[in-house]
């Protein structure tokens, strides 16, 4: 019987219960007792032998809020690159030069370690030019939530500070901002807009998200919401204009299930209880 569970394991992963246990050829209790004895295992038995570190996501800049409803940015100085060039070393060194190519060896090295100084200091502003410019366009989601978050992309930033699509695109790269609600990766705020479907503003996709998993999560076992009243409700109770197949598509990239198993799985657990 277990060998058949085994080979069965979609039907398992679907609730689909009846068609499993006619399927393996045993009672509930039966399938219970089985089901108790896989869990006991590890599914992923290989972690045990990775001896790669975990590494701790450090934020590159830091949000505050002020006593007067604005926004604190500062860069974290503790990852910041620290260089700095010796000039006493480079005047001693500058006496005992002996002919013209030692000389503009030299200041050439000057040149380089000022030019380095120099960019690693435009870099440190422009990555506090742009994370302000989020913050600012952002100021609803960090005061209210994930329902504020609004549409944005790389070029409406880059346009609101004059900066290229690309530059910004690069400084926020793997950086991650702490703010009052979490830590989060730069990336995160840049999302898509979905069409308001009262000719109101437009919801960003992230938004939209969020309402379509709080549906969900406070669907009742004997009304579980299909997705297309799901894009219904979000239509009519928060003017998001969302297709079926866009719903479809947010939930399963949520790895939440279709309605069938979501019906199934909140019935077992009502027998369980």
């Amino acid at each position: 019987m277990m060998q058949r569970l085994i080979d069965h394991l979609p039907m398992l992963a679907e609730h689909n219960t009846p068609a499993l246990l006619r399927a393996v050829g045993c009672d509930r209790e039966d399938l219970q007792d089985m089901l108790a004895e896989l869990r006991m295992l590890d599914p992923k038995p290989g972690l045990a032998f990775d001896t790669s570190p975990v590494e701790t996501v450090v934020p590159d800049v830091f949000v505050r809020a002020e006593p007067d409803g604005s926004w604190q940015i500062e860069l974290n100085s503790d990852i910041l690159p620290k260089v700095l060039v010796n000039r006493s070393y480079y005047a001693t060194v500058s006496k005992k030069t002996r002919d013209a190519g030692e000389k503009t060896f030299l200041t050439d090295c000057l040149a380089t370690a000022n030019w380095l100084t120099k960019s690693l200091d435009q870099r440190a502003q422009t990555i506090t030019k742009v994370a302000a410019e989020i913050v600012r366009q952002q100021d609803g989601f960090l005061t209210h939530g994930v329902a504020y978050l609004k549409p944005m992309t790389l070029k409406m930033v880059a346009e609101a500070i004059d900066m290229h699509e690309s530059t910004v695109s690069r400084v926020t790269a793997q950086k991650y901002m702490a703010t009052p609600r979490g830590l989060y990766e730069m990336k995160y705020f840049f999302t898509t807009a979905i069409a308001s479907a009262d000719g109101g503003g437009d919801h960003s996709a992230e938004a939209v998200r969020h309402r379509i998993k709080q549906l969900i999560d406070a669907e009742p076992p004997g009304a579980i919401l299909s997705d297309d009243t799901i894009a219904e409700m979000l239509r009519k109770e928060q003017g998001m204009d969302v297709a079926r197949r866009t719903v479809a598509k947010y939930r399963e990239g949520m790895n939440i299930p279709s309605s069938v198993i979501r019906r199934r799985q909140k019935k077992e657990l009502a027998q369980a209880s």
